[in-house]
């Protein structure tokens, strides 16, 4: 066998243990779907947070909270105006009822925080999801293809010994057949690692922009509640 076929993929792929071949098919399988998964991810968190800065513009630009709202609709699909819309939902309901007391005041603010805290809790699950996939092919990978390696080894040590041929020529393609399974494990857990560990910060970013616009939410609320009272007064 010469170095180039030594080094064809398709040829060694061909030519290993039916072992080896399933390992290997299980691990360009798992390497696929984590592609597939750390596409997704990356269009979708350049997409919401494209969209978080729009909105975060939109709300620095001087506006009033109602009319950013109205714009975004009474559903919308973005966690950071929807946050707004709960909270100036239950602000409206709240003034509804007219005059509002002390603890009236501090029941809404529980309840808004209730409702922002759960709508965090679901957007951060949300945004992590698929990161377990990323998570099981960088830590498995490698050891699946190890295992390949030293099922591939066994039997070419136990082909060599059969017929008594120790010659280079007959142990390189047999080694080669064998370590191709780590190659590939490792060509899978390589970008898995590094995506995984890239996406659980940015979901972590994510979640920690979430946060941050809840409290200035509630602050707003409560200034509104203390002129609200002071007009009154």
């Amino acid at each position: 066998m010469t170095e180039a076929s030594i080094l064809n993929p398709v040829l060694l792929f061909m030519q290993a243990d039916i072992v080896v071949k399933a390992i290997m098919i299980g691990l360009a399988v798992a390497s696929v779907w984590s592609w597939a998964v750390i596409i997704d991810k990356a269009v979708r968190f350049s997409s919401l947070n494209s969209q978080a800065k729009a909105f975060e513009d939109a709300v620095g630009s001087g506006r009033s909270l109602e009319e950013i709202a109205n714009q975004a609709g009474p559903n919308p699909s973005h966690p950071l105006p929807r946050m707004l819309v709960i909270a100036l939902t239950d602000w409206r309901e709240a003034r509804t009822r007219g005059q509002m007391t002390e603890s009236q005041g501090a029941m809404l603010m529980a309840r808004i925080d209730r409702a922002l805290d759960s709508l965090i809790a679901r957007e951060g699950q949300r945004v992590e999801n698929g990161l377990g996939v990323l998570s099981v092919v960088a830590t498995s990978s490698p050891f699946i293809g190890l295992f390949g390696t030293v099922w591939g080894i066994m039997n070419a040590f136990g082909a060599i010994a059969a017929s008594g041929n120790t010659n280079l020529t007959t142990v390189a393609p047999a080694i080669a057949e064998a370590l191709f399974a780590t190659a590939i494990g490792l060509a899978a857990a390589i970008p898995a690692y590094i995506a995984y560990n890239k996406f659980s910060i940015d979901a972590g970013k994510f979640t920690g922009r979430l946060e941050s616009f809840a409290d200035d939410l509630q602050a707003a609320v409560a200034r509104r509640l203390g002129a609200s009272s002071g007009r009154e007064a």
